[in-house]
């Protein structure tokens, strides 16, 4: 058994740990346990992330279902948040090409319901469990024009990658004239100012407004078996 279980066991044994703590512990096993009992039951797909607050007819929209329809058709699965916008515009496009479509949904204020162009789904509880499950189910990383939750799941995906914790996989962020600016603002006050990151780290993503080249980057890695994770060989430098 695992020496950090093992010294965890022992302190509920002791009484050394708060019952509350303990039921919470639980409770974030439990959404972390049954995320990754779902995700191992599809290959892995393209992670499509973004707004939930764009209405339908958006540009941005447009392209998240044309995008869906697309890795679909290629055969590749499409997995997402599960709600609203940009998500279900993605869905609602590897739906209706047949593709398998996944939603990790997340109850929020005006996100409660998962959308219904999803052909699995499952809800979870805390952020960061849905955010473990979004990332390990995935071969492609895409974020399109969102908010500070957008911004959330980018940046830590960002840093698992520079950081070596997780494969450098592809990533792009669709709408140059959304990202563009971000990305100026990495250069001239993060890498030149501070130089808190250098020009490999911004090499780590891609801005793009053509949704094309993330099918051909999934088209590149390929069809994997459910059973052939791209985490499961995976070694990071130090383990957490």
């Amino acid at each position: 058994m695992d020496e950090a279980i093992t010294k965890w066991l022992e302190a509920i044994a002791n009484e050394e740990l708060n019952p509350e703590d303990v039921e919470r512990s639980l409770r974030y096993a439990k959404d972390l346990e049954q995320g990754l009992a779902k995700i191992r039951t599809f290959a892995q797909g393209v992670a499509i992330f973004g707004s939930a607050r764009l209405p339908k007819e958006s540009k941005w929209c447009k392209l998240a279902y044309k995008l869906g329809y697309n890795l679909a058709h290629n055969g590749h699965p499409v997995v997402t948040g599960g709600g609203p916008s940009i998500m279900e515009c993605a869905n609602q496009g590897c739906y209706e090409a047949g593709g398998r479509s996944i939603g990790l949904n997340i109850q929020l204020a005006h996100e409660q319901h998962i959308n219904p162009y999803v052909t699995d789904d499952m809800e979870f509880h805390y952020f960061f469990a849905r955010k473990v499950m979004l990332t390990m189910s995935s071969k492609v990383y895409v974020f399109f024009p969102g908010g500070f939750g957008t911004l959330d799941e980018f940046s830590e995906i960002l840093l698992l990658m520079q950081e070596g914790k997780m494969p450098k996989m592809p990533m792009f962020l669709i709408g140059k004239s959304f990202w563009k600016p971000l990305d100026r603002w990495f250069e001239s006050k993060m890498q030149k100012g501070l130089k808190t990151i250098n020009s490999n780290d911004r090499k780590i993503y891609k801005i793009t407004d053509d949704v094309d080249e993330v099918v051909k980057a999934a088209n590149r890695i390929g069809h994997r078996s459910i059973y052939d994770n791209l985490y499961n060989n995976h070694r990071p430098y130090k383990q957490i």
